[in-house]
């Protein structure tokens, strides 16, 4: 029997005793507790325990009868329907986590964090715009490996209920050299115009917070150097309405010009 399966079993709410029954009933389909029992080796004065657990857990049926006859259901509707119910708990607890996060950090006397890595930098620009409930203000001056099709992604499923406006550097650096990153942005249906701006990454949230990410390029290559990027997260208010200010302006001027 392998351990794996047992550890993953676990992971959506069975003991290793529920477990290694109810492996062993996928192979015997239909058994009493003592064939169970002795296939499994689990002890005769727990096995009646084990399986009375797993039919209140609806992994198995248990059939009237001298002796009682348990009966598995077929894995993959059963395995399927308790991951549904625990990725639904797991939605409910992280909206409720992120409820309590988001009121509570507001209270954190200097909300100003310094961020590293590219995962970490890429992840904490996804949860800035799944907060989003008004604007999101973008300037991209480059992007990271992949990094295009993970914001469009996200930027869509904010499209319809909030003003999204994207700057783009044409001289953006991006591995993918050959890929239109305006066209991709405007293939989705996000607002994007052309800017020129340095290569730096900023984005603002609901004129709240804003996220600054720097790195160094090579210049003779137009790379960037990945091990050298840093991300800013910073929530003063005051601040972010400032920058978004500024970037209004820009836009405005851009949107002129484009009109002329």
């Amino acid at each position: 029997m392998n351990s794996e399966d047992i550890e993953t079993l676990r992971k959506i709410g069975l003991t290793t005793y529920e477990a290694t029954a109810y492996i062993t009933l996928a192979s015997l389909i239909s058994a009493t507790a003592v064939e169970v029992s002795k296939s499994s080796q689990i002890p005769r004065s727990k096995i009646y325990e084990v399986l009375k657990s797993l039919a209140e857990k609806e992994f198995i049926e248990i059939e009237t009868g001298r002796p009682l006859k348990y009966n598995i259901k077929p894995p993959i509707t059963t395995i399927n329907k308790q991951k549904e119910k625990l990725n639904t708990e797991l939605d409910k607890l992280a909206s409720k986590l992120n409820f309590i996060y988001e009121n509570e950090i507001k209270q954190v006397p200097a909300p100003v964090w310094k961020i590293s890595g590219v995962t970490n930098i890429i992840q904490k620009e996804i949860d800035i715009i799944k907060r989003s409930k008004e604007t999101i203000s973008m300037r991209i001056g480059f992007l990271f490996e992949d990094e295009l099709e993970i914001i469009i992604k996200e930027l869509k499923k904010k499209n319809e209920t909030v003003n999204i406006n994207v700057l783009i550097s044409p001289e953006c650096p991006y591995e993918h050299s050959d890929a239109n990153i305006i066209e991709c942005f405007k293939k989705e249906g996000i607002n994007v115009y052309e800017a020129d701006i340095p290569s730096v990454k900023m984005m603002i949230i609901d004129g709240k917070e804003m996220f600054h990410t720097y790195t160094k390029i090579n210049e003779d290559k137009n790379e960037i150097m990945p091990n050298s990027t840093i991300g800013v997260w910073n929530q003063y208010e005051d601040v972010a309405k400032n920058y978004e200010s500024n970037f209004k302006k820009q836009l405005k001027k851009i949107k002129m010009k484009k009109e002329e």
